[in-house]
């Protein structure tokens, strides 16, 4: 015993540096013992265990540590107990009735019978109230998705209590008498709860308010709309190179619709591409191939105004290639304007044979227009002569007869666009003046008459543009030809059939909760996948659809084309915004201009300037109104091989 107590005092003197006689003695052991004790592991704690990684070594790290995230981000997914929990759960647990550890909205109001009224249960049961109305505004249990144990159910209007698991039979139906009947507006609720007067009131409210949408006074609305200023839609046609798009840009910059600056930035541009000519159309001509091209491709549109009208400006292509294009713009259109070129040689190009001057002025006048204003462009190259301008308006306007324009519904004025002359304001050169005295090229705008709208008829959009924009949805441009559309509304897409929710309505780059007949708009929509909508869906109402059909008769009359048609002959159908392969199936008969009056029945071919009955079969389903029904959407235009052969009017549906 001895020995062994004598290797532990050794043992231990070793560890604490305290000699043997002090431990012996029993003195001293206080507490420096135990910090000494401990000095052998300062290394351990004061170790850097960074140094033993390497710096590839991923593990133990988060891959997302570099990113960086705000504070206010990351709060929203950090739980803290100091927390509230969420609003709707205390409702939830306390209408279904589950049991909760401090109280219950079933315990509490069954104490309450036994208590009087003045006591402070009371106050409790009317704070429990209104959070049970937050649930049950439409008088309706909300389920928000998921199942919960019910402590009672709805049968017929009438609450039967049912009881849970746990819970005796005399438990329940003690709790009956005191149960609160969310199916029936209970006399408690519309005592001490103001906020569910708010919501009785609210209610009916909106149902008032939704109603109220539909009963809209179209008419009285668009005269406030635009102070009073009516709308217009113009398109811009013309022979290729003519001088379109300079024109209209030199327009606009000089009613204030481009500013300094941005017309400084496109002269800068066009003179390092060597195009310093075409400044003023790169207003209009915004991508970056027709830029480089110098050619108008597609329909440019924008908006100005004048002293009575608000005018959605189409700039459409000149170039034969793109007469597809130049149709969708032009049957948009209420007017037009036709853009010559004064210059020797170049106005011949363009109005004989194979110029788009008088393919335009036919396609024009067959989709409706009558009223037309002809630009006698770049006058200032003949130095404004007034022979000149006679030759031009002589030949223009024998041709614009035989179209079918009205001698009073056409105007010639002579015009520069690239120097701005008698454009905005009449032109004060002398040259000009001694001979032309009337108005410049706003002023005939502005007495341009504003058509018809067809806003009672049922609602009819054509789509011309379908695209993705930010949010949900996706967007849809184009002119409504009749009928109104408020937010809300439901819209069925033909030929797909797709029935789909107008989520806004955005006119002139401004959000509106209407638009009417004329008016060139954005549609966003949700509800269906734009995979099935495209360019030649017609949007119409879900009481009154429009038609789809592959087969169906119409009046046409035959351009000037040499080659005979006959049974089988292939075109290119366009309608609207529609183009569509089509054949004709039959050759009905030949029909007198005027009078309409049968002359021969089933010819064997028709050749150009007849009036003929045909049959028309497409490929695919196309949405077709009848002409006596709706005009605008009655008129399509037949090509062949890069040129109009003939333009015709819908008579009969088929199937």
């Amino acid at each position: 015993t001895t020995l062994l107590r004598s290797c532990c005092l050794a043992c231990v003197s070793s560890y604490t540096s305290l000699p043997v006689d002090t431990l012996v003695s029993g003195t001293e052991l206080q507490a420096p013992a135990p910090l000494t004790i401990m000095s052998r592991h300062r290394n351990v704690r004061g170790y850097n265990y960074d140094e033993d990684f390497c710096d590839d070594d991923v593990y133990g790290q988060s891959v997302e540590d570099d990113y960086c995230i705000s504070p206010s981000t990351a709060a929203q997914f950090i739980y803290s107990k100091r927390d509230k929990p969420p609003a709707f759960a205390e409702p939830l647990k306390e209408e279904y009735g589950e049991e909760q550890p401090d109280s219950s909205v079933l315990t509490t109001s069954v104490a309450d019978q036994e208590k009087p009224k003045d006591s402070p249960s009371a106050t409790s049961e009317s704070e429990i109230v209104p959070k049970v109305t937050k649930m049950t505004v439409s008088g309706k249990k909300q389920t928000m998705g998921f199942d919960i144990p019910c402590a009672f159910s709805e049968e017929n209007g009438h609450s039967i209590n049912t009881p849970r698991k746990g819970q005796s039979i005399e438990d329940a139906a003690a709790a009956a008498p005191v149960m609160i009947d969310i199916a029936s507006k209970s006399s408690l609720l519309s005592q001490n709860s103001p906020l569910t007067e708010d919501l009785c009131t609210t209610i009916p409210a909106m149902k008032s308010v939704s109603k109220s949408k539909q009963k809209i006074n179209v008419k009285a609305e668009l005269e406030k709309r635009q102070g009073g200023k009516q709308l217009l839609n113009l398109v811009v046609i013309g022979h290729v190179d003519a001088g379109k798009s300079t024109l209209m840009g030199h327009l606009l910059y000089l009613l204030g619709n481009v500013n300094k600056r941005t017309m400084h930035k496109y002269e800068q541009e066009s003179k390092k591409a060597g195009k310093a000519s075409f400044a003023y159309a790169w207003v209009l001509d915004e991508t970056g191939e027709e830029r480089q091209r110098g050619v108008t491709m597609d329909v440019g549109m924008t908006k100005f105004e004048t002293k009575t009208k608000v005018i959605t400006l189409m700039d459409a292509p000149g170039h034969k290639d793109f007469i597809p294009n130049m149709i969708t713009g032009a049957a948009q259109a209420d007017v037009a304007i036709l853009v010559v070129d004064a210059s020797r040689g170049e106005f011949e190009a363009g109005f004989e044979a194979g110029g788009q001057t008088r393919e335009h002025g036919l396609l024009v006048r067959s989709l409706g227009v009558t009223q037309l204003a002809v630009a006698v462009n770049k006058m200032d190259q003949v130095n404004w002569q007034h022979e000149r301008f006679k030759e031009i308006t002589s030949k223009l306007g024998h041709f614009l007869k035989q179209a079918g324009f009205k001698e009073s519904d056409v105007t010639y004025i002579p015009t520069s666009g690239l120097g701005g002359e008698n454009l905005v304001t009449r032109s004060q050169l002398s040259e000009l003046t001694q001979w032309y005295k009337g108005p410049c090229l706003t002023e005939q705008i502005d007495s341009f008459k504003s058509p018809q709208r067809s806003v009672e008829k049922p609602f009819r959009l054509c789509a011309s543009d379908v695209f993705k924009d930010q949010g949900a949805g996706f967007c849809v441009t184009g002119k409504i030809e009749a009928g109104y559309v408020q937010t809300g509304d439901k819209l069925l897409a033909m030929p797909p059939n797709e029935v789909c929710t107008v989520k806004g309505i955005t006119l002139h780059d401004e959000t509106v909760d209407w638009a009417a007949a004329g008016d060139q708009i954005s549609l966003t929509l949700t509800g269906v996948d734009i995979i099935k909508i495209n360019v030649s869906c017609v949007f119409c109402g879900l009481k009154e659809p429009i038609k789809a059909c592959t087969r169906f008769r119409a009046r046409v009359l035959i351009f000037n084309f040499e080659i005979p048609i006959t049974q089988g002959f292939p075109v290119l159908l366009h309608y609207q915004t529609v183009s569509e392969p089509a054949t004709i199936r039959k050759l009905v008969s030949i029909l007198h201009k005027s009078t309409g009056e049968v002359l021969k029945k089933k010819p064997k071919c028709l050749t150009k300037g007849q009036n003929a009955l045909i049959e028309l079969q497409t490929q695919r389903p196309i949405a077709l109104e009848l002409y006596k029904d709706f005009k605008e959407l009655g008129r399509f235009m037949l090509r062949y091989s890069g040129s109009t052969i003939a333009a015709g009017v819908v008579t009969e549906i088929k199937e």
